[in-house]
Protein backbone atom coordinates (compact mmCIF):
# COMPACT_ATOMS: atom_id res chain seq x y z
CA UNK A 1 0.00 0.00 0.00
CA UNK A 2 1.54 3.53 -0.73
CA UNK A 3 -1.02 5.80 1.06
CA UNK A 4 -1.68 9.69 -0.67
CA UNK A 5 -0.10 10.89 2.20
CA UNK A 6 1.94 9.11 5.57
CA UNK A 7 0.24 11.11 8.29
CA UNK A 8 1.84 8.45 11.20
CA UNK A 9 5.32 9.07 10.23
CA UNK A 10 5.53 12.64 11.17
CA UNK A 11 4.82 11.71 14.79
CA UNK A 12 7.15 9.03 14.27
CA UNK A 13 10.05 11.15 13.45
CA UNK A 14 9.40 14.04 15.79
CA UNK A 15 8.27 11.64 18.34
CA UNK A 16 10.25 13.54 21.59
CA UNK A 17 10.01 17.01 21.03
CA UNK A 18 5.87 16.86 20.30
CA UNK A 19 6.01 14.42 23.49
CA UNK A 20 7.99 17.76 24.93
CA UNK A 21 5.73 19.77 23.44
CA UNK A 22 2.83 18.14 25.11
CA UNK A 23 3.81 17.85 28.64
CA UNK A 24 5.08 21.73 28.55
CA UNK A 25 1.68 22.85 27.75
CA UNK A 26 0.01 20.26 29.64
CA UNK A 27 2.34 21.71 32.71
CA UNK A 28 2.02 25.01 32.48
CA UNK A 29 -1.44 25.36 33.06
CA UNK A 30 -2.12 27.22 30.46
CA UNK A 31 -3.98 26.63 27.21
CA UNK A 32 -5.25 29.81 25.23
CA UNK A 33 -3.44 32.75 24.01
CA UNK A 34 -0.37 32.48 25.94
CA UNK A 35 3.46 31.84 25.75
CA UNK A 36 3.44 29.32 22.97
CA UNK A 37 0.82 31.45 21.06
CA UNK A 38 3.24 34.28 21.23
CA UNK A 39 6.46 32.14 20.46
CA UNK A 40 4.91 30.78 17.33
CA UNK A 41 3.73 34.43 15.97
CA UNK A 42 7.40 35.22 16.20
CA UNK A 43 9.26 32.58 14.91
CA UNK A 44 6.35 32.05 11.89
CA UNK A 45 6.83 36.07 11.30
CA UNK A 46 10.29 35.61 10.93
CA UNK A 47 10.09 32.56 8.63
CA UNK A 48 7.77 34.50 6.20
CA UNK A 49 10.05 37.64 6.20
CA UNK A 50 6.92 39.54 7.87
CA UNK A 51 6.70 41.72 11.05
CA UNK A 52 4.14 40.47 12.29
CA UNK A 53 2.04 36.87 12.88
CA UNK A 54 -1.46 36.38 14.26
CA UNK A 55 -2.92 33.28 15.19
CA UNK A 56 -5.74 32.04 14.64
CA UNK A 57 -8.50 29.04 14.33
CA UNK A 58 -8.61 27.87 11.00
CA UNK A 59 -7.30 29.34 7.66
CA UNK A 60 -10.80 30.12 6.29
CA UNK A 61 -11.06 32.50 9.32
CA UNK A 62 -7.81 33.64 8.67
CA UNK A 63 -9.36 34.93 5.17
CA UNK A 64 -12.68 36.43 6.58
CA UNK A 65 -10.90 37.95 9.19
CA UNK A 66 -8.64 39.90 6.93
CA UNK A 67 -11.24 40.96 5.01
CA UNK A 68 -13.37 42.20 8.03
CA UNK A 69 -10.60 43.69 9.36
CA UNK A 70 -10.13 46.59 5.84
CA UNK A 71 -14.22 46.75 6.49
CA UNK A 72 -14.70 44.67 3.18
CA UNK A 73 -18.32 44.05 2.90
CA UNK A 74 -21.83 44.74 1.02
CA UNK A 75 -21.37 46.00 -2.12
CA UNK A 76 -17.68 45.49 -2.32
CA UNK A 77 -16.65 42.88 -5.08
CA UNK A 78 -13.12 40.66 -4.60
CA UNK A 79 -11.03 38.84 -7.03
CA UNK A 80 -10.73 35.22 -6.71
CA UNK A 81 -10.23 32.13 -8.85
CA UNK A 82 -12.00 30.04 -10.66
CA UNK A 83 -10.20 26.93 -9.82
CA UNK A 84 -10.03 26.79 -5.93
CA UNK A 85 -10.67 25.23 -2.49
CA UNK A 86 -14.50 26.74 -1.89
CA UNK A 87 -12.75 28.31 1.27
CA UNK A 88 -11.65 30.76 -0.54
CA UNK A 89 -14.85 32.10 -1.76
CA UNK A 90 -16.44 31.69 1.51
CA UNK A 91 -14.51 33.93 2.90
CA UNK A 92 -15.60 36.69 0.54
CA UNK A 93 -19.13 35.80 0.90
CA UNK A 94 -19.03 35.71 4.76
CA UNK A 95 -18.22 39.35 4.71
CA UNK A 96 -21.27 39.97 2.46
CA UNK A 97 -18.98 40.91 -0.65
CA UNK A 98 -19.49 39.34 -3.98
CA UNK A 99 -17.13 36.87 -5.40
CA UNK A 100 -15.38 37.96 -9.21
CA UNK A 101 -14.30 34.94 -10.08
CA UNK A 102 -11.08 34.84 -12.54
CA UNK A 103 -9.36 31.97 -14.64
CA UNK A 104 -6.16 31.01 -14.63
CA UNK A 105 -3.00 31.34 -16.87
CA UNK A 106 -3.64 28.58 -19.84
CA UNK A 107 -0.84 26.18 -18.37
CA UNK A 108 -1.96 26.78 -14.95
CA UNK A 109 -3.10 26.22 -11.76
CA UNK A 110 -2.24 29.61 -10.80
CA UNK A 111 -4.87 33.26 -11.20
CA UNK A 112 -4.20 34.64 -15.02
CA UNK A 113 -2.89 38.75 -13.85
CA UNK A 114 -4.14 39.48 -17.17
CA UNK A 115 -7.74 38.34 -16.85
CA UNK A 116 -7.69 40.12 -12.95
CA UNK A 117 -6.92 43.39 -14.86
CA UNK A 118 -9.82 42.92 -16.90
CA UNK A 119 -11.76 42.12 -13.91
CA UNK A 120 -11.46 45.23 -12.00
CA UNK A 121 -13.99 47.34 -11.96
CA UNK A 122 -15.29 50.31 -9.76
CA UNK A 123 -16.55 48.37 -6.98
CA UNK A 124 -13.43 45.83 -6.68
CA UNK A 125 -11.99 46.47 -3.27
CA UNK A 126 -9.23 43.51 -2.98
CA UNK A 127 -7.66 40.25 -5.07
CA UNK A 128 -7.36 37.04 -3.14
CA UNK A 129 -5.01 35.10 -5.50
CA UNK A 130 -4.55 31.06 -4.10
CA UNK A 131 -0.75 29.35 -4.06
CA UNK A 132 -2.55 26.47 -5.60
CA UNK A 133 -1.08 23.46 -4.95
CA UNK A 134 2.06 24.68 -3.46
CA UNK A 135 2.91 26.53 -6.18
CA UNK A 136 2.77 30.18 -5.97
CA UNK A 137 1.35 32.75 -7.91
CA UNK A 138 2.83 35.67 -9.87
CA UNK A 139 2.56 38.19 -7.09
CA UNK A 140 4.73 40.90 -8.74
CA UNK A 141 2.39 41.22 -11.73
CA UNK A 142 -1.04 41.03 -9.01
CA UNK A 143 0.91 43.56 -6.92
CA UNK A 144 1.52 45.81 -9.39
CA UNK A 145 -2.42 46.06 -10.11
CA UNK A 146 -2.90 46.27 -6.95
CA UNK A 147 -0.98 49.38 -6.80
CA UNK A 148 -2.08 50.94 -9.55
CA UNK A 149 -5.93 50.66 -8.93
CA UNK A 150 -5.44 50.88 -5.23
CA UNK A 151 -6.86 47.26 -4.19
CA UNK A 152 -5.75 45.33 -1.44
CA UNK A 153 -4.52 42.00 -1.53
CA UNK A 154 -4.41 38.43 0.54
CA UNK A 155 -2.63 35.77 -0.16
CA UNK A 156 -3.85 32.43 0.01
CA UNK A 157 -1.13 30.78 1.19
CA UNK A 158 -2.88 27.07 2.66
CA UNK A 159 -0.97 24.90 -0.05
CA UNK A 160 2.23 26.86 -0.14
CA UNK A 161 4.42 27.65 2.94
CA UNK A 162 7.63 27.96 2.53
CA UNK A 163 7.67 28.52 -1.61
CA UNK A 164 8.74 31.32 -2.96
CA UNK A 165 8.44 33.96 -5.56
CA UNK A 166 12.07 35.32 -6.84
CA UNK A 167 13.74 35.05 -3.57
CA UNK A 168 11.10 36.06 -1.43
CA UNK A 169 8.49 33.73 0.67
CA UNK A 170 4.99 33.43 0.43
CA UNK A 171 2.34 35.09 3.18
CA UNK A 172 5.12 38.35 2.75
CA UNK A 173 4.20 39.47 -1.04
CA UNK A 174 1.28 41.06 -0.50
CA UNK A 175 -0.62 43.46 2.52
CA UNK A 176 -1.42 40.17 4.01
CA UNK A 177 -0.99 36.34 3.80
CA UNK A 178 -3.69 33.57 5.32
CA UNK A 179 -2.36 30.59 6.49
CA UNK A 180 -3.99 27.21 7.22
CA UNK A 181 -2.42 24.50 9.51
CA UNK A 182 -4.31 21.67 8.62
CA UNK A 183 -3.30 18.41 9.29
CA UNK A 184 -2.63 17.44 5.97
CA UNK A 185 -0.39 21.03 4.79
CA UNK A 186 3.14 21.53 4.73
CA UNK A 187 3.14 23.09 8.12
CA UNK A 188 -0.06 20.98 10.01
CA UNK A 189 -1.21 21.07 13.22
CA UNK A 190 -3.02 18.07 15.21
CA UNK A 191 -6.24 20.14 14.70
CA UNK A 192 -7.27 23.01 13.26
CA UNK A 193 -5.15 26.14 13.04
CA UNK A 194 -4.71 28.98 11.28
CA UNK A 195 -2.60 32.34 11.14
CA UNK A 196 -2.35 36.41 9.37
CA UNK A 197 0.98 37.46 8.33
CA UNK A 198 1.61 41.11 7.27
CA UNK A 199 3.63 44.02 7.65
CA UNK A 200 0.88 46.16 8.77
CA UNK A 201 0.75 46.74 12.58
CA UNK A 202 -2.66 48.33 12.31
CA UNK A 203 -4.27 45.04 10.52
CA UNK A 204 -2.31 43.01 13.08
CA UNK A 205 -3.92 44.56 16.15
CA UNK A 206 -7.34 44.29 14.13
CA UNK A 207 -7.11 41.05 13.92
CA UNK A 208 -5.95 40.56 17.28
CA UNK A 209 -9.00 42.22 18.35
CA UNK A 210 -11.57 40.90 16.15
CA UNK A 211 -10.06 36.93 17.20
CA UNK A 212 -11.11 37.56 20.47
CA UNK A 213 -14.49 38.29 20.29
CA UNK A 214 -13.66 41.87 19.85
CA UNK A 215 -11.49 42.60 23.06
CA UNK A 216 -8.35 43.65 23.67
CA UNK A 217 -8.37 44.27 27.59
CA UNK A 218 -11.30 41.12 29.24
CA UNK A 219 -14.69 42.13 29.48
CA UNK A 220 -14.20 44.93 27.41
CA UNK A 221 -15.44 44.67 23.56
CA UNK A 222 -14.89 47.15 21.17
CA UNK A 223 -16.63 45.90 18.33
CA UNK A 224 -18.26 42.78 17.31
CA UNK A 225 -15.78 39.73 16.96
CA UNK A 226 -15.38 36.18 16.76
CA UNK A 227 -13.93 33.41 19.00
CA UNK A 228 -10.84 32.61 16.39
CA UNK A 229 -7.80 31.90 18.51
CA UNK A 230 -4.68 29.30 17.86
CA UNK A 231 -4.68 27.50 21.06
CA UNK A 232 -1.54 27.08 22.66
CA UNK A 233 -1.40 23.13 22.04
CA UNK A 234 -1.23 23.46 18.65
CA UNK A 235 0.88 25.99 18.41
CA UNK A 236 3.79 24.34 20.82
CA UNK A 237 2.81 21.53 18.04
CA UNK A 238 3.84 23.97 14.83
CA UNK A 239 6.87 25.02 16.66
CA UNK A 240 8.47 21.85 16.57
CA UNK A 241 7.50 21.00 13.21
CA UNK A 242 8.58 24.67 11.70
CA UNK A 243 12.15 23.88 12.46
CA UNK A 244 11.58 20.93 9.76
CA UNK A 245 9.67 22.81 7.21
CA UNK A 246 12.41 23.92 5.04
CA UNK A 247 13.98 20.29 5.34
CA UNK A 248 10.47 18.45 4.43
CA UNK A 249 9.92 21.14 1.71
CA UNK A 250 13.11 19.76 0.12
CA UNK A 251 12.12 16.48 0.31
CA UNK A 252 8.60 17.11 -1.46
CA UNK A 253 11.16 18.81 -3.85
CA UNK A 254 13.16 15.53 -4.21
CA UNK A 255 9.60 13.60 -5.15
CA UNK A 256 8.22 16.28 -7.52
CA UNK A 257 12.00 15.67 -9.47
CA UNK A 258 11.92 12.10 -9.35
CA UNK A 259 8.14 12.26 -10.68
CA UNK A 260 9.43 14.41 -13.25
CA UNK A 261 11.79 12.18 -14.46
CA UNK A 262 9.57 8.88 -14.67
CA UNK A 263 6.86 10.98 -16.62
CA UNK A 264 7.92 13.18 -18.78
CA UNK A 265 7.98 11.32 -21.60
CA UNK A 266 4.21 10.70 -21.19
CA UNK A 267 2.33 12.49 -24.16
CA UNK A 268 -1.15 11.88 -22.80
CA UNK A 269 -0.27 12.79 -19.34
CA UNK A 270 0.46 16.71 -18.74
CA UNK A 271 3.08 17.19 -15.63
CA UNK A 272 3.20 20.68 -13.79
CA UNK A 273 4.35 23.32 -15.33
CA UNK A 274 6.28 25.46 -12.90
CA UNK A 275 7.44 28.97 -14.23
CA UNK A 276 10.94 30.02 -13.84
CA UNK A 277 10.69 32.74 -11.23
CA UNK A 278 8.42 30.17 -8.94
CA UNK A 279 10.53 27.82 -6.08
CA UNK A 280 7.09 25.62 -5.36
CA UNK A 281 7.17 23.44 -2.00
CA UNK A 282 4.51 20.76 -3.75
CA UNK A 283 2.42 20.67 -1.52
CA UNK A 284 0.32 18.27 -4.15
CA UNK A 285 1.99 16.76 -7.08
CA UNK A 286 -1.15 17.38 -9.95
CA UNK A 287 -1.01 15.83 -13.09
CA UNK A 288 -3.60 16.06 -15.95
CA UNK A 289 -5.16 13.15 -18.16
CA UNK A 290 -8.24 12.94 -20.19
CA UNK A 291 -7.57 9.01 -19.14
CA UNK A 292 -8.01 9.82 -15.23
CA UNK A 293 -10.86 7.52 -14.16
CA UNK A 294 -8.75 5.07 -16.17
CA UNK A 295 -5.28 6.12 -14.34
CA UNK A 296 -7.51 6.16 -10.41
CA UNK A 297 -8.82 2.23 -11.24
CA UNK A 298 -5.22 1.56 -11.91
CA UNK A 299 -3.54 2.74 -9.19
CA UNK A 300 -6.40 1.98 -6.53
CA UNK A 301 -6.07 -1.98 -7.87
CA UNK A 302 -2.41 -1.32 -7.01
CA UNK A 303 -3.07 -0.10 -3.89
CA UNK A 304 -2.17 3.57 -4.33
CA UNK A 305 -3.94 6.71 -2.76
CA UNK A 306 -4.71 9.53 -5.26
CA UNK A 307 -7.29 12.33 -5.09
CA UNK A 308 -8.85 14.96 -7.17
CA UNK A 309 -8.22 18.52 -6.00
CA UNK A 310 -10.81 19.50 -7.18
CA UNK A 311 -13.50 17.27 -8.60
CA UNK A 312 -16.15 20.24 -8.71
CA UNK A 313 -15.16 23.99 -9.37
CA UNK A 314 -16.76 26.38 -6.97
CA UNK A 315 -19.49 27.85 -9.19
CA UNK A 316 -20.83 24.45 -10.15
CA UNK A 317 -21.54 24.01 -6.32
CA UNK A 318 -25.39 24.14 -4.83
CA UNK A 319 -23.52 26.00 -1.79
CA UNK A 320 -23.22 28.92 -5.26
CA UNK A 321 -25.95 28.16 -6.95
CA UNK A 322 -27.61 31.58 -6.72
CA UNK A 323 -25.11 32.79 -8.55
CA UNK A 324 -26.75 31.66 -11.74
CA UNK A 325 -23.28 30.47 -12.94
CA UNK A 326 -23.46 27.37 -15.11
CA UNK A 327 -21.75 24.79 -16.54
CA UNK A 328 -19.38 26.73 -19.19
CA UNK A 329 -19.06 29.59 -17.71
CA UNK A 330 -15.42 29.25 -16.32
CA UNK A 331 -14.33 26.86 -19.10
CA UNK A 332 -10.43 26.56 -18.03
CA UNK A 333 -11.61 25.99 -14.75
CA UNK A 334 -13.97 23.50 -15.29
CA UNK A 335 -11.60 21.46 -17.54
CA UNK A 336 -8.97 21.59 -14.61
CA UNK A 337 -11.52 19.51 -12.57
CA UNK A 338 -11.87 17.07 -14.99
CA UNK A 339 -8.51 16.42 -15.57
CA UNK A 340 -6.42 16.79 -12.44
CA UNK A 341 -5.16 13.92 -10.73
CA UNK A 342 -2.74 14.34 -7.56
CA UNK A 343 -0.21 11.75 -6.69
CA UNK A 344 0.93 10.38 -3.80
CA UNK A 345 3.50 13.29 -2.28
CA UNK A 346 4.84 13.91 1.15
CA UNK A 347 7.98 14.56 3.03
CA UNK A 348 7.96 10.78 3.97
CA UNK A 349 6.95 9.34 0.43
CA UNK A 350 10.26 7.01 -0.34
CA UNK A 351 11.53 7.64 -4.09
CA UNK A 352 11.22 3.87 -4.03
CA UNK A 353 7.21 4.20 -3.80
CA UNK A 354 7.53 6.88 -6.33
CA UNK A 355 8.76 4.69 -9.04
CA UNK A 356 6.23 2.07 -7.92
CA UNK A 357 3.66 4.86 -9.09
CA UNK A 358 5.57 5.60 -12.13
CA UNK A 359 5.25 2.00 -13.34
CA UNK A 360 1.89 1.54 -12.78
CA UNK A 361 1.21 5.23 -14.51
CA UNK A 362 3.22 3.75 -17.19
CA UNK A 363 1.46 0.59 -17.80
CA UNK A 364 -2.23 2.11 -17.37
CA UNK A 365 -0.49 4.36 -20.88
CA UNK A 366 0.73 2.17 -22.49
CA UNK A 367 -2.09 -0.01 -22.61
Amino acid sequence: MIPFLDMKSVYTELKPELDAAYLRVMESGWFVLGKEVEAFEAEYAAFCGTKHCVGLGNGLEALELALRAWDIGAGDEVIVPSNTYIATWLAVTAVGARVVPVEPTPGGPNIDPERIAAAITSRTRAIMPVHLYGQPADMDAIMALASKHGLKVIEDVAQAQGAKVRGRRTGSLADAGAHSFFPSKNIGAFGDGGAVTTDDPRLAERLRTLRNYGSRVKYVNLEKGLNSRLDELQAAFLRVKLTKLDEWNDRRRKVAARYDDRLSDLPSLALPNVPQWADPVWHLYVVRTNRRADLVRALEAAGIGSLIHYPIPPHLQDAYAELDQGKGTYPLAEKLAETVLSLPMGPHMPLESVDQVCAVIRETFAA
